[in-house]
């Protein structure tokens, strides 16, 4: 049987100037038309006459070709490997704990660890697990469009607290979040930890502060942290359950190799709960739903990342963090009228696009249909969201300027 190398601390590859050095291909595009992609396919339908060389930047799913040691190592493993029913293994969960300690400083124990098929499903398992219909979850706007999805479809209640837009800067509103904690119909603070859309990393000092709040009024904390590998330089991800013992006790910690290693379609996600009677009720709802394992190749793809694939992270990190200087860079100069919200985590850059002068619809229309940019609408993530865009970075630099080309055209044209 495949046998995984030992975890390593991070290793970054240096010249003599300290900077690091590319080694891994991430300017080679791949054509996803008629593989299945979710993106893509929804590009075609909603402009089935766009030209063969566009490329959605939608959806946190990145256009780059994933690590080749865990192509390699999924390839060797499928040598010898039978596909049959499985369930955590040793070596995944030693995996996700030493991970969890080397990027995080998080010590956690295996016996917290409850895989689920995807950090979503386990968002709308842990509403089910945690409340009651017609009871209150309180979440930041413009949110994640699942959530808002996640707290409808399960007949919860949203409790909307409106994030404040300082200059280029999003805060929370504390005081808006001390309001809704108090109100004993709202049981739930679903955080998002880095921020989505808005791509904040929160300090330690926010995190303290909400979680005051949430401890305060007696609220379980759903802290959704699936982008938490993903932090520009001069940031630092903290994880919530990290801050105290008493905040670990009433947080449940939404993980996953998916964004970090473009590992979606396997479909492994590491739900971190330290209380035993929490993690319980978690578990027990992913039974009464059918759900008591993942496949095979999500438990060894997550080994294999969190094992065998640190550096070529290191290498994404600085692309991203290059492409995003090249947005600034292009659209200060091209379109000033919009404002760029600063890149802190994530591989999603969010645009205010308001001083364009087109309401959000057409905004919309404009992009799709005159300028073939496919970026993520940010109305789908709440009214507050209205006339911004978010913008995919995780692609080769050629794509991303020729994207910025056309989106620049459509209203240099007007």
């Amino acid at each position: 049987m495949l046998k995984s190398k030992a975890p390593a601390g991070p290793k970054k590859t240096m010249n003599t100037g300290g900077k690091l050095i590319m080694t891994y291909d991430f300017e080679t595009l791949v054509s996803r038309k008629n593989m299945g992609s979710s993106k893509w396919m929804r590009m075609l339908e909603a402009n089935p006459n766009v030209a063969d060389d566009v490329v959605p930047l939608t959806m946190a799913d990145m256009e780059l070709k994933n690590p080749p040691e865990l192509i390699e190592g999924l390839k060797a493993y499928l040598d010898e490997a039978i596909l049959g029913y499985s369930r955590p293994t040793a070596g995944y969960l030693d995996a996700v704990q030493s991970w969890m300690k080397r990027r995080h400083g998080w010590e956690i124990k295996k016996e917290w660890i409850a895989p689920s098929p995807g950090v979503v499903p386990a968002v709308y398992q842990a509403i089910l697990a945690y409340t009651e219909p017609g009871e209150g979850i309180i979440t930041m706007t413009p949110a994640y469009h699942c959530f808002f999805d996640a707290i409808r479809m399960n007949g919860r209640k949203l409790a909307a607290s409106p994030l404040k837009l300082e200059g280029t800067r999003y805060e929370m509103d504390y005081e808006g979040l001390e309001r809704l904690a108090a109100d004993p119909n709202n049981k739930v603070m679903l955080l998002c930890s880095p921020y989505n859309p808005c791509s904040r990393v929160w300090s330690r000092e926010e995190l303290l502060r909400l979680c005051g709040i949430c401890l305060r009024h007696g609220l379980l904390i759903i802290s959704d942290e699936i982008h938490h590998d993903l932090i520009m330089p001069g940031y630092r991800h903290i994880p919530t359950a990290s801050l105290s013992h008493e905040i670990s006790l009433r947080t449940v910690t939404c993980t996953a190799p998916s964004k970090t290693f473009n590992l979606a379609g396997m479909q492994v996600s590491n739900i971190i709960i330290e209380d035993p009677a929490l993690r319980k009720k978690f578990e027990d709802t992913l039974l009464s739903t059918g759900i008591d394992s993942l496949t095979i190749l999500g438990y060894k793809s997550c080994e294999l990342a969190y094992e065998r694939c640190e550096e070529w992270l290191e290498q994404l990190l600085a692309h991203v963090h290059r492409n995003s200087e090249l947005l600034i860079e292009y659209l200060s100069r091209e379109l000033p009228q919009v404002k760029i919200i600063p890149l802190e985590g994530t591989y999603l850059q969010w645009l205010d696009c308001r001083a364009l002068g087109l309401s959000y619809k057409e905004l919309e229309r404009t992009l799709r249909q005159e300028g073939q940019v496919f970026f993520d609408e940010g109305y789908i993530d709440g009214e507050d969201g209205q006339g911004f865009e978010r913008v995919n970075l995780a692609c080769p630099q050629r794509v991303l300027m020729e994207t910025l080309e056309r989106f620049v055209g459509c209203f240099k044209k007007q």
